[in-house]
This record gives C-alpha cells, structure tokens and sequence, in this order.
C-alpha cells in the first residue's frame, strides 16, 4: 500500500507539473454598458448617462470617480494590454484609468494605464510597485496573477463643461512564455485563403514634414477608417493622438479610444496565427499590426489580405510604395508573432462582429460563460458556466458564417454551476462561436476547432 501510495503521489506530480509548464492560455475580458455599471463596487459623483450606455460625471460635479469589482481570471497571466472606448472634448474634461494587482497579502498600488484626451491631472501617479509596472502602455508582471481590478477617474474645468464618457474597458491577458514558445516554421506554413481589404493610402512621411516619421500607428489606423468610408484627416487625426504627458504619438490605448469617436468598437489585443487575424478580417474587422525586427524597430501597418497562396499583404504608411505590399513571409512573421502578435482590433461600432472581438466577455458574476477548455480543441470540448439563478437558457454553437450548427443545451436549468460537452467530430475545422442566452443577458466566447 505505501508503494501504491507512492506510485499515485508522484504521478500527481508529475501531472501538476506538466500542467504548470505549460503556457497559460489568452483571454480577453471586456467590460461595457451595463457591466460597467454592475461591476461598479465604489463610486463618487459618477452615474449612468441617461440613454445608459455610458458612464459620466453626475450633473454639478466637476470630479468624480469609480472603482469596479475585482476581476478574477480563469487561467493566470503576466503581462495585460488594457484599452478602452469614451469621448473627451479636450483641454477642459477627461478620464484617467488606473489599475491594480494582488501584492503580497493584499494590492499593489493604483498604477496609472492612461487617460484621454489631453492631459489636466495635477499628477499622473504611479506606473510601477515591487513586482510589475505599466510601460507605457503595457502591463508587465514578475510572476502571474489571477485577478486585476479598474479604476476610472473623471475631470472637469467646470460644472458646465461636457462631462468625458466611458463605455467600454478592455483588457487583454496573456502569458509571456506563449510568446516565447512561438513556432515561426508553423506560422509561416500557415496560409489563410485569399482576402483583401481595399483603403484610401497614407504615406506618413508626406503627410506632415515635421511629425510624419512618428506617426505609423494612428496613420495606419486612418487607414483603417478609411476601409470602412469614414472621414477622416490622417494629420489630425495624428496630432489627437499624441500623448503630451509622454510625448509619443504610439501609445497604443490612446490610437484605439481616437478611433471609437469616429464610431469604431476597437481592443488592443494579440494573435498567434495568421489565419485567426484572417477571420477577423473575414466577419468585417480590421487589424494593425504592431510589428517589431527583423524588419522595423517599431512600427505599425494595416492587415490588408492574403494572397492566393497564403502570403500576408499590408498597407505599410513607411513605405510610399507600400499600399498591397507583400512581405517576406517568414520576415513578417517573426516581425509580428516574435513581439506577441499585438494589435488593434476593430470593428464597426453597434454591429453583431462586436462578439467576436472578445474571446471572454466579463458578466456580472450572477452570470457566467467560462472559455471553453481546451481551445484549441480536437474532437470535443468542455464547457462551463454559470447561474445565479434558475433560468431557462440556450447554450449554442455558430459558425465563421454566423450560421448555427448545434443547440447544446435549451431547458429550464436551476442556479449553479454547470458543465456541457460539445462533440464536434463531424465539424471542420475552423473558428466558432458559443453563445449562452438567459432571459437576462447573453455572453459569446470564440473557439477554435483545429483536426
């Protein structure tokens, strides 16, 4: 019996370990509209907008802030891109957001993520503690964590200045050792099928002789608008985009919020495949790509396609040929995927593409949809979620196409937690999406089904 005990301890270990070498999963979670308002735990003299789809300063208050509930991840992560979608008219309203970490037996301090528009705070506060910072724009952690939490900040010069507004808090997680466990062999043998996404084309450095080498991101992402038939004048655009605290124009929440005023829903957020951006592009989104050596120290360029036999095509704004360019392969993708395949998702504003800009949506906890484990997946797939109480709720599964492919669950179900199976052996692979509906809310998580 000891042998046998011993026999079952180090195979538990074993499998721990094996468990805990792996890279965590990516998840995104999003906040907006009403779980904005949900999650909300602390709050000063910020309320709901009337229509309540955004957050604001009460009417009389100059300041005001609100701190949301703790956000609890379901695999642990190191490093966080937050962004985030709101209005500011300028020099006399804004917001600033801030997060914080578990440190030691409690949290760190409140670290300052970024603001919009121009900058009217008397202190920027902190970016860093003992085990992590905000560089810039990017959270980088010493060990991983498993929870965050959001805090957002108002101002105004007076009561009767237009109050900023805020309806969307985005934040996408990751494990640092995913990108360093990168396979370039594989991505680059990865070919999408063809696509492309026509635009009017900026060259940066002809658009302003004074700033136009500084400018690949929020040119990139005019370029973007553009896409869609929005108007927009890249210089401006550009100048709306710089960050006077910093003195940058690629803070990469700050290009991002630029574009929600023109009517984009956008997230920074990561890719590990060339054909997981290609389905983005497919349902209607757009991507920039942040991009890194071997090609460029630092840059940004528009997705644009891919070619018949698999290869990328960009718009590069640092190139004045560089509208439908096409790449060395294998160059681009480590330029890419070697710096984490981070980029700005975008889509139309109030459009059904919206769900599938978040992998995990964040509900209020009465609520749940957990991400389908494992995903990628072959074959079958667990899933789970949760009730706060009982409901009749419809768990489905759709296609790229929008298409329903399965009803996994349509019953009255009582409150707690469940677990459903989906088999889909007889599925391509491909992209889906789950989607859990309850009488009083609904959540979407995307999948991947790779044979």
């Amino acid at each position: 019996m000891t042998r046998l005990n011993s026999y079952i301890t180090l195979f538990v270990c074993l499998f721990v370990v094996s468990l805990s070498a792996q890279p965590y999963p990516d998840q995104h979670y999003v906040l907006e509209y009403d779980s904005l308002c949900a999650h909300s735990k602390t709050s000063s003299g910020v309320v709901k907008s009337n229509d309540g789809k955004r957050l604001i300063l009460e009417e009389g208050r100059t300041s005001g802030f609100v701190i949301l509930s703790v956000q609890t991840t379901r695999y642990p992560f190191n490093r966080g891109l937050p962004s985030w979608n709101g209005t500011a008219s300028g020099s006399d309203n804004g917001f600033m957001i801030q997060m914080r970490f578990p440190w030691g037996d409690g949290w760190s301090p409140w670290l300052t993520a970024g603001y919009w528009k121009d900058y009217i705070w008397s202190s920027y506060g902190r970016t860093s503690y003992g085990q992590g910072k905000i560089d810039y724009d990017y959270v980088l952690l010493d060990a991983c964590q498993n929870k965050f939490q959001f805090k957002i900040i108002m101002n105004r010069d007076n009561a009767q200045a237009p109050s900023p507004t805020l309806h969307k808090l985005s934040f996408f997680v990751s494990d640092s050792r995913t990108t360093s466990a990168i396979n370039i062999s594989v991505i680059v043998a990865d070919n999408p099928d063809p696509i492309f996404i026509a635009t009017d084309f900026y060259y940066q450095y002809g658009l302003d002789p004074q700033i136009g080498g500084s400018i690949c991101s929020p040119t990139s992402v005019s370029m973007i608008l553009r896409s869609y038939d929005i108007g927009v004048e890249p210089v401006p655009f550009a100048r709306d985009t710089y960050d006077p605290y910093w003195g940058i124009f690629g803070m990469w929440p700050r290009v991002v919020q630029n574009a929600s005023q023109y009517g984009l829903d956008g997230a920074v957020t990561r890719y590990r495949s060339w054909s997981e951006a290609r389905e983005t592009l497919a349902a209607g989104g757009r991507i920039a790509m942040s991009v890194g050596p071997p090609l460029y120290g630092g840059h940004l360029i528009m997705l644009a396609g891919f070619t018949d036999d698999g290869r990328p095509i960009v718009h590069d704004p640092a190139k004045s040929n560089g509208y439908a360019y096409v790449f060395d392969k294998t160059r681009l993708s480590r330029s890419w995927f070697d710096k984490g395949g981070i980029a700005y998702t975008f889509y139309p504003a109030e459009t059904p593409a919206l769900v599938a800009t978040s992998p995990q949506q964040v509900q209020p906890a009465a609520f749940q949809l957990q991400q389908n484990y494992p995903n990628p997946f072959n074959a079958s797939t667990t899933i789970s979620y949760t009730l706060g109480k009982e409901a009749h709720i419809l768990l489905s599964v759709y296609d790229i196409n929008g298409r329903q492919v399965t009803t996994l669950v349509n019953n009255q179900m009582p409150a707690g937690e469940h677990v459903s199976i989906w088999d889909a052996t007889r599925l391509p692979s491909g992209t889906y999406f789950i989607r859990l509906v309850s009488p009083d809310a609904q959540q979407v998580i995307k999948c991947v089904l790779a044979k």
